[in-house]
């Protein structure tokens, strides 16, 4: 359904992976954001997710929770038939690329076999003429990783040739062009985004930032694949919230938009400002600086170089802008941890 001004309302939607990080900040931000939207939180519940996130929203007459695996097609048929989403926003995904390298298979059957099983009962669901249901939106959560690795200059953007190098990023280039091809191929209205590198609070242990402060606080050695320049261009989690809200509002049916915090770091560079920040708020490392507990570890198979995201094309359409400043959110962010891992030692 649309407005006068061509702005899409959403009034059921269906979010994949509302327990995981991105996922549950997405949640709690639409809750906020639209309180005449219902929203259904459909999760595996895997390692990586977490409900605790999500506990304001428990006696919510505008939220529910369906455990769900998106492997599993008739649970997912079963769980579209009675909820009948007007929109779907999928971010449910494997998305550790050490673990994909270790075991591949778990990658292949979330983000390449859950994403058809959706998207396939999705227009099913939305075509089906017994129902009469208006065609629903299909907004496709994916990454910067698709398009491989970058040289010293220049950025992805949506032109950008697809060149994957792990399995994590192969099956989300796969089902990348999974769901193009829905839109193509039976006219379905789906919106594509590539992000780069999340940040935040809620954010699971396993990634860089969280485990920078986590080996630190615990004096132990902090992990640096290779050389560390390693760089990635950081956005925050409340930034890329609010572009999906946008997208899914105003987004160009069959578009892809790549979504960036145009905020590039060397991996060593980013872990030395976090441990600055620490010794400053939380107090002297080991030997009187963080930063001496650094350890540099053999690169990771197939580790790109460098990723950056040209944001032009979805600042254009919906006017976003990455907001508070990066030093501002990181500094939130380390002081966010070190508070969470300091009371688990307690």
């Amino acid at each position: 359904m649309t407005d006068q001004r061509g702005s899409r309302q959403m009034k059921k939607v269906l979010i994949t992976g509302g327990s995981g990080f991105i996922g549950s900040n997405l949640v709690l931000y639409l809750h906020e954001e639209l309180p005449g939207v219902e929203i259904l939180n459909m999760d595996k519940l895997t390692y990586a997710a977490d409900n605790n996130h999500l506990q304001s929203l428990k006696h919510s007459n505008r939220y529910r929770f369906s455990r769900v695996d998106l492997a599993d097609r008739p649970a997912v048929r079963d769980m579209l038939r009675r909820w009948m989403p007007d929109t779907v926003i999928h971010l449910a995904a494997e998305s550790h690329v050490d673990n994909s390298i270790r075991g591949p298979e778990p990658f292949v059957q979330s983000n390449l076999v859950g994403t058809f099983n959706l998207i396939e009962e999705c227009r099913q669901l939305w075509n089906d003429p017994e129902l009469e249901l208006e065609p629903g939106r299909f907004l496709h959560v994916s990454t910067d990783e698709v398009f491989g690795s970058l040289g010293e200059e220049g950025t992805f953007n949506e032109q950008s040739p697809y060149a994957p190098n792990s399995p994590y990023s192969a099956t989300k280039a796969g089902s990348d062009l999974l769901v193009r091809s829905y839109h193509r191929t039976y006219g379905m209205d789906v919106v594509i985004t590539n992000c780069s590198n999340n940040f935040g609070p809620h954010q699971h242990d396993e990634k860089l930032i969280p485990t920078v402060i986590r080996q630190a606080l615990r004096h132990k050695p902090i992990p640096i694949y290779g050389n560390g320049k390693q760089v990635r261009d950081w956005l925050h989690v409340s930034d890329h919230c609010r572009a999906l809200h946008l997208l899914v509002e105003q987004g160009e049916s069959g578009e892809q938009y790549t979504i960036g915090g145009d905020n590039e770091w060397e991996n060593i560079k980013l872990v030395e400002k976090i441990c600055d920040l620490l010794n400053k708020r939380v107090g002297e490392g080991p030997g009187g600086d963080y930063k001496r507990m650094i350890s540099f570890t053999s690169d990771r198979p197939g580790h790109d170089l460098r990723y950056a995201v040209d944001s032009r094309k979805l600042m254009d359409r919906t006017g976003w802008t990455p907001s508070e400043p990066f030093e501002e959110l990181l500094a939130q962010t380390v002081d966010w941890f070190a508070e969470k891992y300091m009371n688990e030692k307690k």
